[in-house]
């Protein structure tokens, strides 16, 4: 197996002390957002063999096992993160398979160079993800039910905003949801602006349910985002819940501390919350437009204590395990690749020593058995 030496991604969005306190090193002062671990081609995990990408294609098979290549190619299908929001990130959706390799053959044939800030579709393929919190984690997922947000925008008593709160109140669920999204993301955008203020300095006055929208929009002033988050659902997780994003659902991380898995894939469609580009028509296209709690998954514990978040997902598998002190060692040997990551204590797998925020990958079919007291993430497939 390999200890990986991975990636923090600075983002502006990036807390500047929670990844730092994880590693227990020194924050530098700048944003870090997210640290990779995977084969994803914009930063590939390092490895003493090369890195995880170069490891992988020298040796698919070896490295992935027959069933897995099988499935998904010679590549690793799924990316592992630690995800650091200090403010919020940017509210989006990720398309289905079908979408995905529509879309990105699409703009292959435009020829729309794949780094060109108005590209959509970075690669073909789906980008369903797992958020776990580490700390307690904020965010908004899924359309609320429509009445609720009517009820919500009507109480900060914003004449620009009763449009919408009619189109909430009048029309079915989805058509509610769809024509209010619209004209939201296509209002003239000084107008929008102004409408934003308003509603962001009533939200600060009144605070209670109304304060994230303050905050959001001390981040975002004037963005029309700030409106489109009033449309979700907000949720706090507590550590060790952990919330599945699947095709179609608008979200948005707020602030937090967790292990994110997803599909080892790019693409994203913005409704707000950011300066990079917002393709409005192409966002409709994917975005469903149905009402949903926004699921919060809890950890289901198998005979042996393993704790799997289940997801209908085959890329990815996420589990975790809470090892106790003395406890005997684990054998955690699989015919699939693995990533193993220790958010607590220290653990040892194979000659490896992990404290918290390290991980190793661990080939398919190698004999993995982790000891000691502390907690570990562990990331594959299903084959």
């Amino acid at each position: 197996m390999d200890r990986l030496d991975n990636t923090i991604r600075p983002y502006a969005w990036g807390s500047t002390t929670a990844i730092a306190e994880l590693l227990g090193i020194e924050p530098t002062g700048e944003p870090q957002a997210e640290m990779w671990m995977g084969a994803h081609p914009g930063a590939p995990s390092r490895t003493g063999r090369g890195t995880l990408v170069e490891v992988i294609d020298a040796d698919p098979q070896g490295e992935l096992g027959a069933a897995a290549v099988a499935k998904f190619g010679p590549r690793l299908p799924f990316l592992l993160k630690i995800l650091a929001a200090g403010a919020p990130l940017s509210l989006q959706v990720h398309p289905n398979l079908a979408q995905a390799k529509e879309g990105y053959e699409d703009e292959e044939t435009r020829g729309i160079p794949v780094d060109a800030g108005h590209r959509n579709y970075k690669d073909a393929n789906h980008k369903p993800e797992l958020i776990c919190a580490l700390t307690e984690f904020d965010g908004l997922c899924g359309f609320r039910d429509p009445s609720q947000t009517a009820d919500l925008m009507a109480g900060l008593e914003v004449d620009s905003l009763k449009p919408y709160v009619d189109l909430l109140r009048a029309h079915p669920e989805e058509a509610a949801l769809r024509e209010v999204l619209t004209a939201v993301l296509s209002a003239d955008r000084e107008d929008m602006a102004r409408t934003v203020t308003e509603a962001a300095t009533a939200c600060a006055r009144l605070g209670g349910d109304y304060a994230p929208y303050a905050d959001i929009a001390q981040h975002y002033p004037g963005d029309p985002g700030v409106i489109a988050a009033m449309l979700l659902n907000r949720v706090r997780l507590q550590p060790g819940e952990a919330l599945f994003l699947g095709a179609g659902i608008p979200h948005a991380y707020l602030n937090g501390l967790g292990v994110e898995i997803m599909a080892n894939s790019d693409n994203v469609l913005r409704c707000g919350l950011t300066p990079k580009h917002v393709d409005v028509p192409e966002l409709l296209r994917v975005v469903r437009f149905e009402a949903s709690g926004p699921g919060v998954l809890r950890p289901e514990a198998s005979a042996d204590g393993e704790e799997v978040y289940e997801t209908p997902i085959d890329e990815f598998r996420l589990s975790r395990l809470v090892l106790p002190q003395s406890a005997p060692a684990r054998d955690l040997t699989l015919p699939t690749p693995q990533i193993l990551l220790c958010t607590a204590g220290s653990v040892r797998t194979g000659d490896i020593e992990l404290a918290p925020g390290q991980s190793v990958f661990v080939p398919a079919n190698e004999k993995a058995e982790v000891s000691g007291s502390g907690t570990v993430f562990r990331a594959t497939v299903v084959v």
